[in-house]
């Protein structure tokens, strides 16, 4: 049998051997000059030919007495040239880069969005605001109104700002692309505020995730009434429950199972401190049904909204 050496060897002599890469061949007969080449790439630019496949250019080029190459070389080269799909005006899509920012603590950035809620009748449906700090996941503001109006929007983000005593302090609000949210009404109370407004891209679904991720919740609430609440004081009797649930008592997953507002006031760094200090005493205890380490009960350290997927979009990042 041949050992690896041996046969690495064998294969560099046979590579050394075979001169054929190496080999200089005539260049083919039917092979287009370069002159040839450009001079098919200035005809494919011309307005009239700039939205023409190649099948229709060739035919048109002869119509005029004219014939450079067959249909298959003109695709060649512009598949070789990157031009096959955009000519003329016809340019490549630039790819959309969502905004990003980064909450290394609570009241950095906020998003907030807007849920329909069933009424009594086909129709009929009322309007729960709800802005939702990104960092503790905590509701900060809430109101059910029956209309989208940008005057309800104003009303309850100052609310907020004032019972969360951030007057002054940078903040990034972001929302989607709807009309309520650009408004010019309410942009300005944003400017006047020093509150950075930033959207989702347009016709972009998932560019505001954690407010769509808690409206999921939300709907899925055992006690959520899916035939439609009765009236607007009972939508908003209820919302207020579930956000008493789900700011207090709700043990949040993506915070390694604190309550949103043990995040927001800091409370949950020695919470999760402790829960470690437990689990290691366990492990001491008993070391043999410990197969690993102990579970990690870090806090979260930063959240990121539509974090960057490339180095590319590094200068999109604006942190607040």
């Amino acid at each position: 049998m041949i050992g690896p050496s041996n046969r690495a060897l064998a294969i560099e002599l046979i590579q050394e051997a075979n001169q054929r890469p190496l080999t200089k061949r005539p260049t083919p007969k039917n092979k287009l000059a370069q002159e040839e080449k450009e001079k098919i790439l200035t005809i494919v630019k011309q307005e009239e030919y700039a939205d023409c496949p190649s099948i229709q250019i060739v035919p048109r080029l002869a119509d005029q007495g004219t014939y450079i190459a067959s249909e298959s070389t003109f695709y060649r080269i512009l598949r070789e040239e990157k031009m096959q799909h955009y000519r003329g005006r016809s340019q490549k899509p630039e790819r959309s880069i969502p905004e990003s920012h980064l909450a290394t603590a609570s009241n950095q950035v906020w998003t907030w969005d807007i849920i329909w809620l069933r009424g009594p009748v086909k129709g009929l449906y009322y309007r729960l605001y709800l802005i939702l700090d990104l960092f503790s996941r905590k509701v900060v503001g809430w109101k059910v109104w029956e209309t989208e109006e940008a005057k309800h929007a104003e009303t309850l983000v100052k609310k907020a700002v004032i019972s969360e005593k951030i007057q002054g302090k940078p903040l990034v609000l972001h929302s989607d692309n709807g009309s309520l949210m650009k408004a010019t009404t309410f942009l300005g109370l944003l400017e006047r505020m020093g509150i950075q407004s930033s959207f989702s891209r347009p016709h972009v679904s998932n560019d505001n995730p954690y407010s769509e991720a808690m409206f999921r919740t939300l709907k899925y609430r055992p006690d959520f009434p899916h035939k439609g609440f009765e009236t607007l004081e009972k939508a908003r009797q209820w919302a207020q429950q579930f956000v008493h649930w789900y700011n207090e008592i709700h043990l949040y997953s993506g915070l390694n199972f604190v309550t949103p507002v043990q995040c927001h006031t800091g409370e949950h760094i020695s919470l999760l401190e402790k829960r470690k200090e437990v689990y290691e005493a366990a492990k001491e205890k008993h070391p043999e049904r410990w197969a690993r380490c102990t579970r990690n009960w870090a806090p979260n350290e930063q959240v990121t909204l539509n974090p960057m997927r490339d180095k590319g979009q590094t200068e999109a990042v604006k942190n607040p």
